[in-house]
């Protein structure tokens, strides 16, 4: 499974990954320039890391998020959200017109989501997803 992760991971980050990734740093950077948004940028970074190697992670919702994770992750969406999800959409979109590139497309449209939204949520091991979600 490890080697599959892996060899998934690298395609990932050739196809997607990388442009992506610099996207979420760009972001970041703008952030930390405007002095009260260093903790969006913070937020950047990390989505940045996981978007170059996301197979093998997941992200889980912090269970002590509360109203400022709320109130964060609009004025993230109106900052840097929005046009970070419409590059995970284009790029899935563009991924989805080849065979080989379906599964990356598909995984494209999950980090929209969590493009829009990043606040109050953490990346974890994919292995321990169930320690962290509240049933």
């Amino acid at each position: 499974m490890t080697v599959l992760r892996t060899i998934g991971n690298i395609l990932w980050f050739v196809l997607a990954g990388l442009w992506l990734a610099m996207g979420y740093v760009v972001a970041g950077l703008v952030m930390c320039v405007l002095i009260i948004t260093i903790p969006f940028g913070i937020a950047a970074f990390r989505l940045a890391v996981f978007v170059v190697w996301p197979f093998g992670r997941t992200v889980v919702r912090r269970p002590d998020a509360g109203a400022g994770s709320a109130v964060g992750n609009v004025l993230w969406f109106l900052l840097a959200g929005l046009w970070l999800a419409i590059a995970h959409v284009v790029t899935g979109v563009v991924l989805c017109v080849t065979i080989i590139g379906i599964p990356f497309g598909i995984a494209n449209f999950k980090l929209a989501a969590v493009a829009i939204a990043p606040l109050g949520k953490e990346i974890v091991p994919s292995d321990e997803r169930a320690r962290f979600v509240t049933t």
